[in-house]
């Protein structure tokens, strides 16, 4: 039996988004108001264009964020935040490389980003729900 996003809850699949993208939403806001700091970090982790690559990664944060919270594309942002989760986490927490006293932090980080992929895969492939843009 498939199951659709109409044959969901609605206010559950809407719950679902505002939490989700809220996420995004709340961290590329923290990164757009210490964009130096943000740069900084991207610079320590050899990501390339530093200062070109932490306004990338706020848009990806913000517009992706606000597009699942409110509905709009939902799918295409649902795909697009997974890829850039999936490269932050690459990049960022490979706890398999830490010492002992950051390896469980960084073990916590890898399966908190796993866990947001799987609720973006689950958001791409069912859509957003009838209250949304997307459904207007």
């Amino acid at each position: 039996m498939q199951m659709t996003a109409s044959a969901g809850n609605p206010m559950l699949l809407l719950v679902g988004r505002v939490l989700l993208g809220l996420l995004f939403v709340y961290f590329g806001y923290l990164k757009v108001m210490n964009i130096g700091g943000t740069e900084q970090y991207f610079t320590k982790w050899g990501f390339p264009m530093p200062q070109v690559t932490a306004w990338v990664a706020v848009l990806f944060e913000l517009v992706g964020g606000l597009m699942i919270i409110v509905g709009w594309k939902t799918r295409w942002a649902g795909w697009a935040l997974a890829i850039y989760v999936v490269i932050a986490t690459a990049v960022a927490h490979r706890f398999w490389t830490y010492e002992a006293a950051q390896a469980f932090n960084q073990t916590s980080h890898f399966f908190k980003n796993v866990s947001i992929l799987g609720g973006l895969y689950y958001l791409a492939a069912i859509g957003p729900g009838r209250l949304s843009v997307d459904k207007r």
